[in-house]
């Protein structure tokens, strides 16, 4: 399908962005050739580091973050999108990201610049490619937006660069590779990694000895650490040996100082913890055992050997000397409480619109396309496959005036949601042993009903990704911010299978009134230019 641009322009006014404090970046997206755990391999890099260059704001920054795509091997996805997870975008539903939802992909040696107003919001975040499985190659990195008058700050002395923390699984296999092996070896798993990645340096069996990553404290200081599950599959549960640690954040979100001696991380799941250096000066291990399905079917993957250390400043430049500590009591998510405005959008009385989503695996049937469908499975909720429209979503909002559900295709799966309702969603399916990340963009949401414990209207957690597996887990959120939003596993294996749906919330809204889409010639030059492209490059 073809599209041109230009009659939009009549229609629609352009709107400048009401700049406050202009934070420029410029992103080179490259190809590299990695060894994060010492085995070689073309990837993908960020203004040349992996994983990408961190990203540092304040909370009533604007972003404006060119992005040059300059990717050329063949043997990997040459086009490019860029999600910015966990930020709302507000008025800027085309900055979001997931190709063919909210963009068209960046061209191979074109460049497109992400405008993004933060709007106050503050917190752990992350950025990854959102073209089906192409952040797996290493396009995705860190992005935290601090918050001068952070009500947690009397409670850390340190929360810098140095304090953040990436975890992630790593394959050997560019991501097109791992679809081709898994068709013909695997076709009915999940494409198991080869090591895992603390701040990106792992080791895998038979591997070379990669010093493990080190983090510096001094003793009698107060640590803001960031953690942040980058994978693409593994769930993490991290605990540092010796070290009581805080959790005052999740997802972007303050909640009450609740200690625990570790947690588990699910893929895409942000934490802030304090951690006080109060013991004796050394070094300590910092651990991150991966769970995942299948995992024997990699023989160079040890799931219990992903590591860092927490080192001490003025101990020897050394491993700990003792094996990693076990029993660990890690945290309940159900015991997080919201610092700010606690209670569920509609508190207990009933939700406007209610919707059931039942998700579970099917076998394809027919011929397995690698860019498509690359493993023998495909995931679909309420026996609908997602799969991805020829022109965004957004786009047919802003263009095609799409308004109601019959305008989709039934593939699309696109909900309607109407101006400011309270939207109850009730998830649940045949895990098969998985607990899925469902995340949401465009929003946070009170997980109301976790995998285990009762209903909480009064103070649920409050995050934009939630664990889903072998129960009912319930969400609300306030249908308050126009744009299409996905909803979708983050396991990327399962959501280039099916596992999504969108939201399309106040379409009428986002084309007119206050809180109407910001719209910018450079966007809509973007599936132009990405449709004249030969068929390899898209």
């Amino acid at each position: 399908m073809v599209f041109s641009p230009s009659y939009l322009l009549t229609a629609l006014a352009l709107f400048a962005i009401t700049r406050a404090a202009d934070v420029n970046l410029e992103f080179n997206v490259d190809n590299s050739v990695v060894a994060p755990d010492g085995f070689n391999r073309a990837g993908v890099i960020v203004n040349r580091v992996f994983p990408g260059t961190l990203i540092q704001a304040s909370k009533n920054d604007v972003l404006h973050i060119k992005t040059n795509n300059n990717l050329t091997d063949p043997d990997m996805r040459r086009s490019l999108s860029i999600h910015w997870h966990g930020l709302f975008q507000m008025r800027t539903a085309s900055e979001d990201g997931p190709a063919f939802v909210t963009q068209c992909p960046i061209a191979p040696q074109h460049s497109y610049t992400y405008d993004i107003p933060l709007n106050g919001q503050a917190g752990t975040f992350w950025y990854h490619s959102h073209l089906s499985s192409q952040y797996v190659d290493g396009l995705k990195g860190p992005l935290v937006i601090y918050d001068p008058e952070d009500p947690h700050l009397s409670l850390y002395d340190v929360d810098d660069e140095n304090t953040v923390i990436t975890l992630s699984e790593w394959y050997h296999l560019p991501s097109v590779g791992i679809e081709e092996k898994y068709l013909n070896v695997n076709p009915f798993h999940e494409p198991i990694p080869d090591s895992g990645l603390i701040n990106g340096v792992g080791r895998f069996k038979g591997g070379p000895q990669v010093p493990w990553a080190r983090i510096n404290v001094e003793h009698g200081k107060r640590y803001r650490f960031r953690i942040i599950n980058i994978s693409a599959y593994a769930l993490f549960t991290f605990s540092i040996d010796q070290h009581k640690l805080t959790v005052i954040e999740a997802d972007g979100i303050s909640h009450e100082p609740l200690p625990v001696d570790g947690f588990e991380i699910l893929v895409a799941q942000r934490y802030s913890v304090v951690l006080e250096a109060n013991q004796p000066v050394g070094n300590y291990w910092i651990s991150g055992p991966m769970t995942m399905q299948h995992s024997s079917d990699n023989k160079n993957l040890d799931t219990q050997n992903v590591f860092a250390v927490l080192h001490y400043v003025g101990a020897p430049d050394a491993d700990p000397p003792s094996k990693p500590k076990g029993g660990v009591k890690l945290l309940d998510e159900s015991n997080l409480v919201p610092l700010v405005n606690p209670e569920a959008p509609g508190g207990s009385g009933p939700a406007d619109r209610v919707l059931d989503l039942n998700f579970h695996r099917d076998a394809n049937t027919g011929e397995l396309e690698a860019s498509a469908n690359f493993i023998g499975f495909c995931w679909t909720i309420n026996d609908i496959k997602y799969e991805s429209p020829d022109l965004p979503t957004l786009l047919n909002i802003m263009v095609n005036n799409f308004t109601n559900e019959n305008q989709f295709t039934p593939s699309e799966h696109t909900f309607v949601l109407k101006r400011d309702e309270i939207v109850e969603v009730h998830i649940h399916g045949s895990a098969n042993g998985h607990k899925h990340p469902f995340h949401l963009h465009g929003h946070v949401f009170s997980v109301v009903q976790a995998m285990t414990g009762a209903p909480n209207f009064a103070n649920p957690p409050q995050r934009d990704v939630v664990g889903v597996g072998g129960s009912t887990v319930i969400i609300r959120f306030k249908a308050d911010n126009p744009g299409p939003w996905f909803l979708h596993c983050h396991i990327d294996w399962h959501l280039v299978a099916g596992l999504a749906v969108v939201f399309a919330e106040d379409p009428e809204g986002q084309r007119s009134g206050p809180k109407s889409e910001i719209i910018k010639q450079e966007w809509l030059d973007l599936c132009p230019i990405y449709q004249a492209l030969p068929p390899e490059l898209q």
